[in-house]
């Protein structure tokens, strides 16, 4: 008998798909029973991940090795919380927003955590919850929105080729070149329901 090898990103990444309810959008919000995603069908999807050491992150081998190879050149931190975030309570709801944007969003969680929704192809919402320790790439042109758990508290490293671009473009945007281009590489399908890269 073959041992089943575990994705230890999953301890710090976990997708799911959605539920409908318009209760506090800082809860779980899974599907009765819960419908979860593995992180490779994320990655169907454009959005990357990994699992990196969250208390050894200005010495990180790993981390070092993703931004040279993925030109990751800006660093920042940001951390939402009331304590931290003036209009805490305003700016939650302003970053659940459906939103896209024109470049990647890199975020590496380093204490606490959240959540980050992203569309699947049939517009459903997935939850992507990232704790200590992960760290996602939201492809440009997907739609997507954040909001901290029920804990409040999440402290993230951000990145960006050059120089940061904050700009969100709340729905619909889809005229954007951004979009079109993310609808090309990672929405068309062809017959056998493989991404068509060459579409």
């Amino acid at each position: 008998m073959g041992e089943v090898v575990k994705d230890g990103r999953e301890e710090v990444i976990q997708a799911w798909y959605m539920d409908d309810s318009e209760e506090d959008q800082r809860l779980p919000h899974h599907k009765d029973p819960k419908e979860f995603l593995s992180l490779d069908k994320l990655a169907e999807l454009g959005v990357l991940s990994w699992r990196l050491d969250a208390d050894n992150y200005e010495t990180d081998e790993d981390l070092k090795k993703i931004r040279e190879s993925r030109g990751y050149s800006y660093m920042d931190f940001c951390e939402v919380c009331p304590e931290k975030l003036p209009n805490y309570e305003v700016k939650v709801k302003s970053f659940f927003e459906e939103h896209l944007h024109t470049d990647e969003e890199i975020r590496y969680c380093v204490a606490g955590s959240g959540y980050f929704d992203v569309r699947d192809r049939n517009e459903a919402w997935i939850r992507v919850w990232v704790k200590k320790g992960g760290m996602i790439v939201l492809p440009a042109g997907i739609y997507h929105r954040f909001t901290v758990d029920s804990d409040n508290y999440i402290k993230a490293m951000r990145l960006f080729v050059g120089e940061p671009v904050w700009t969100p473009y709340n729905r619909p945007h889809d005229h954007l070149p951004a979009r079109k281009e993310y609808i090309d590489n990672f929405v068309k399908v062809n017959e056998g329901g493989v991404i068509d890269a060459s579409a």
